[in-house]
């Protein structure tokens, strides 16, 4: 969307206190608003990039492993929210990752918690991650930024877009192997609190689930950036309710659910997995009653619930470019990729495209009673992490 040139030409000051930058940002209302580089702002100085993901995730998609993909890039974004004492701060989700930034004063928590998501990748699921810390002063040396706006999904739920190339050039150093955050100690574990995966996948109903990804090329001018991103997003508000996959009714929900073994993975601490799966069993069935009666249970409302869910999705979003999970019919597939690929013949784009049947849904919910629960949405066979291939490789003729 925009060159790390204009970012540093629409600066503003930094709010007072650092840590207070996040808080004070506007929260934008139109998706749209989003391709426009002034909507956005800079990092403070003394802030840093976490980036995390997946070593070999790719085998991990072949052998039908993305929905354990998608709990441990969720994972890093629950144990920094656990670690961050209720301030917020910048986050997004990959895929088979995540990044997020913080300030100076927070380097050591964050640290911490990404690393001990490490060792419980590996003990856990026999995953290997990366994990590094990256400082915006060394983002900006190299000849980027990170810049950052806030998007009101819902009323009562945000999220951070990114823009300025930062922090995919963190995510290349971390696989560069530079910057790297060591795994922590095999008795250090993260506080995953709030991390779920219990929703069923998400079927199309319009024709396929469609994983975008719009990335700008080296030296593109922002306007024309911008304007590809508008004329994307304009043809896919003719979707049904902009092509969001998840119903607004909500997702549907069996039992006993098929995340249960990924979220008592995620969450028995030092505790007896068998006997955390059994309590999850209860806990889950009393939920599934519930979802299927209706009925209200003091401050837990499961229509009202499940209406929030899809609500509070984050199936759209800007990450140095666009990313979307759609359900999305044939002729609107067409019309979209005619887009990008005259996009990218201009040296303006390179993009990603992948077809799946269903989505999925990975959850952090502080409590059932509260309407501040994030649910983040993945293609379900692979998604964001296969389109990223494709975005990777020229596009041919037809």
């Amino acid at each position: 969307m925009s060159d790390s040139s204009d970012l540093r030409d629409a600066k503003s000051p930094a709010p007072p206190g650092a840590s207070g930058f996040y808080r004070s940002l506007p929260i934008l209302r139109s998706f749209g608003d989003l391709a426009d580089r002034a909507r956005y702002r800079p990092l403070p100085e003394g802030w840093y990039v976490g980036a995390a993901d997946i070593v070999g995730s790719t085998a991990h998609i072949e052998a039908g492993r993305y929905k354990m993909v998608n709990t441990i890039g969720v994972a890093v974004i629950s144990a920094q929210i656990n670690s961050a004492d209720g301030e917020p701060f910048p986050y997004i989700f990959g895929g088979d990752g995540a990044s997020f930034a913080f300030s100076g004063d927070h380097l050591e928590q964050a640290k911490d918690a990404l690393a001990r998501v490490m060792r419980w990748a590996f003990d856990e699921f026999a995953v290997e991650m990366r994990g590094a810390i990256v400082p915006i002063a060394d983002i900006r040396a190299a000849g980027f930024d990170v810049a950052v706006a806030r998007y009101h999904a819902s009323e009562n739920t945000d999220y951070a877009m990114f823009d300025g190339g930062g922090v995919a050039w963190a995510d290349r150093q971390m696989k560069d192997g530079r910057y790297g955050v060591p795994m922590a100690a095999a008795d250090e574990l993260p506080d995953l609190t709030g991390l779920s995966c219990r929703w069923l996948p998400i079927r199309s109903k319009n024709g396929k689930i469609l994983s975008i990804l719009a990335i700008p090329q080296p030296g593109a001018h922002s306007a024309k950036v911008a304007g590809v991103m508008h004329r994307i997003i304009d043809l896919t508000r003719r979707l049904e309710r902009g092509g969001h996959p998840v119903p607004a009714e909500g997702p549907d929900y069996k039992w006993p659910p098929e995340g249960l073994a990924l979220e008592a993975h995620a969450r028995h601490g030092r505790s007896s997995l068998f006997w955390h799966k059994v309590r999850l069993l209860w806990e889950t069935f009393v939920a599934w009653v519930f979802f299927k009666t209706r009925l209200r249970a003091g401050r837990f409302d499961p229509n009202r619930y499940l209406r929030t869910t899809a609500e509070n999705a984050d199936f759209r979003k800007f990450d140095d470019g666009l990313k979307m999970t759609l359900d999305c019919d044939a002729d609107t597939r067409r019309r979209l990729e005619a887009i990008l690929r005259n996009a990218a013949d201009a040296g303006i784009i390179t993009y990603g495209l992948f077809e799946q049947d269903e989505a999925i849904i990975t959850c952090i919910v502080p409590s059932v009673t509260d309407d501040n629960h994030i649910h983040f949405i993945d293609g379900a066979a692979g998604g964001y992490t296969t389109a990223s291939i494709a975005a990777k490789m020229p596009h041919q003729p037809e």
